[in-house]
């Protein structure tokens, strides 16, 4: 039988299960006029903002920022994607369909894509939450490159020891 839910406004009192991480909040992340020294560079006119990394379980949440139109990249997944468009539009030219703003996107693991901003396109910005690699390839799907949850730690890392903001300020992101 089950028991009804208790909705007393009473916190929970009991002992915290063990090996649970903090819980973690990023305010402001909507604002995307925000300091710009959270913003790491990525590639000419791309950015990321970290949003969270989990080295246990292999993924990573972030804002990719794009500030230019043509090809981004071109890669293929190791796992599962959910990509939510904030602002403007993007495509893949393997697909039909457009990412447009206020709209999500699954991205299978295996599937290989080469990224489009196209040209109008004055800023994109999308949430990313995406799940082991991103594996980069040639048009013959040869591997040129990688980057996973730990590439993207160790790029945000230096970019905030950089920007004055200290090595350690990734920590807050890393569950």
């Amino acid at each position: 039988m089950a028991q009804r839910p208790d909705f007393e406004a009473v916190p929970y009192r009991g002992p915290p299960l063990s090996n649970v991480p903090d819980d973690l909040v990023v305010p402001g992340v909507l604002n995307f006029d925000d300091d710009e020294k959270l913003w790491v560079p990525q590639a000419p006119d791309v950015w990321f903002r970290p949003l969270l990394f989990s080295t246990s379980q292999g993924y990573f949440v972030n804002l990719l920022r794009v500030r230019k139109s043509g090809i981004l990249s071109r890669h293929r997944h190791a796992g599962p994607v959910h990509a939510t468009t904030l602002r403007g539009r993007w495509h893949y030219l393997e697909h039909p369909w457009w990412a447009t703003e206020g709209s999500y996107a699954f991205e299978p693991p295996g599937d290989i894509h080469t990224l489009e901003v196209p040209d109008g396109v004055k800023e994109m910005i999308t949430m990313f939450h995406v799940t082991g690699a991103y594996i980069y390839v040639d048009p013959d799907g040869n591997p040129v490159g990688v980057e996973d949850v730990f590439s993207k730690i160790d790029t945000a890392r230096k970019h905030y020891e950089s920007v004055g903001l200290g090595a350690d300020f990734v920590n807050q992101f890393i569950r």
